[in-house]
């Protein structure tokens, strides 16, 4: 048995607000950076992508794919997100569907019938007007090998649970096709022990991935499976908790919770960012504007959560949070993650330290101390025991981590302390 970390849901150059970079060449080298040994080929749904994945990459033995050139450890898995939005029950919803295909004959089977109902050439991220059990059915009737679940179940505007346009149960989402939806995405702004309050979703497994727009996104959040050996078998079979439970989830990586866009409930515009303890003080309306607050993920989870805070259940898989190294050195810099200086000591922990995630979770302190700053050490350190300070998110902003305390961030990386 052995360990893989897979992030299986991103998207290509071909989605809005994504950036040109996220090619496979550029996707293949960041996952070998960041120590991710299964990734998402994203968007297989759009005509141009998918013309790239059928040139570009090859099917292997075990049933994912690899680039045909160059020397990359990445193997992908043929996946893509579709934006339903339909009428149902008198309510507008509009659900976000992750899709797991065993190749690139089943894709191109599932992109004819899509393409027959509405407009895939549109976006690498669709907009269809389709009942989501209505395209479980067109899926798994196409393939029983492949696999359909909610994407980020929580946000409030795009997904099964969401405040705004979801629904209160997996039951009133998916009606008779409940049965064959195996797994639920967590997203940024909720961690598996959210999801654990939720009786509902005992059945299904708890997923995590990073919906990355740029490379350098990619692994925020992960899952880590534990298999016989590495194949789409059987990760779909470890996904679906099936068979004896050799191949199974051994663990998910996630974004700090709070640092998620959707965390806390508030309006951008008028920079009020409210806890739910808050918001049902103002009985859901903005201080500042008197309209309805865009209620957050944590609002929601309490609302359909028939468990306490805290609820520890016996057999799910555990979570480890962690802040991206990025976000580690540039706090430690006091720069933003794109600077040259924070580039250029990524690159170099990179060289020494194997990969991302080996430097964030496995390499001893000591031997952490040095590849690297003392300053950037002790805040891998501190994101390793939670001992960080985060500014919640809210509608549509993202949370502000802070490894580093005032006292602290005055400490140069160098570890020294200003003369005045």
């Amino acid at each position: 048995m052995a360990e893989y970390i897979a992030d299986i849901h991103a998207h290509s150059k071909y989605s809005r607000a994504v950036s040109k970079q996220m090619t496979l060449e550029t996707m293949a080298e960041w996952a070998d950076k960041k120590g991710i040994q299964i990734i998402s080929c994203t968007d297989f749904t759009y005509p141009a992508w998918f013309k790239e994945l059928k040139e570009k990459l090859s099917l292997q033995d075990n049933g994912l794919y690899k680039l045909k050139k160059g020397k990359h450890e990445a193997e992908f898995m043929l996946t893509t997100e579709i934006s339903c939005i339909y009428k149902k029950n008198d309510k507008t919803r509009r659900v976000h569907i992750n899709i797991i295909a065993p190749d690139l004959e089943v894709v191109e089977k599932i992109n004819a019938k899509l393409n027959l109902i509405g407009n895939i050439k549109s976006d690498g991220r669709p907009i269809l007007g389709l009942d989501v059990k209505e395209l479980a059915k067109i899926v798994l009737e196409i393939s029983p090998e492949a696999l359909v679940f909610p994407a980020h179940i929580w946000t409030p505007w795009f997904s099964m649970f969401g405040s705004e346009s979801g629904f209160d149960s997996v039951e009133e989402c998916w009606e008779e096709m409940t049965p064959h939806i195996y797994a639920v995405e967590t997203g940024l702004s909720s961690d598996p022990s959210m999801n654990w309050r939720i009786s509902q979703l005992d059945r299904m497994s708890i997923v995590s991935f990073s919906d990355a727009h740029s490379p350098n996104k990619l692994g925020r959040e992960a899952t880590v499976f534990e298999l016989e050996q590495l194949s789409y078998k059987n990760i779909i079979q470890a996904l679906k908790q099936q068979g004896d439970n050799k191949n199974k989830i051994a663990h998910t990586v996630e974004f700090y919770p709070e640092e998620g866009r959707y965390h806390w409930d508030g309006h951008r515009k008028c920079n009020i960012c409210l806890s739910p303890a808050e918001t049902k003080k103002k009985k859901g309306i903005c201080p500042k504007c008197k309209k309805p607050l865009t209620v957050g993920v944590s609002y929601r989870v309490d609302k359909l959560a028939d468990r306490p805070e805290g609820y520890q259940p016996d057999n799910r898989p555990p979570y480890k949070c962690l802040v991206p190294l990025q976000e580690i050195i540039a706090d430690a810099f006091n720069q933003g993650v794109n600077t040259k200086k924070v580039v250029a000591e990524y690159d170099n922990m990179i060289n020494q330290g194997k990969n991302e995630f080996n430097i964030l979770l496995n390499l001893p302190f000591d031997e952490l101390k040095t590849i690297t700053l003392p300053k950037i050490a002790e805040g891998v350190k501190k994101v390793r025991t939670g001992d960080i300070v985060i500014k919640p998110g809210y509608d549509g902003e993202y949370g502000i981590v802070k490894v580093f305390n005032k006292k602290e961030q005055k400490i140069s990386a160098h570890g020294q302390s200003p003369l005045f």
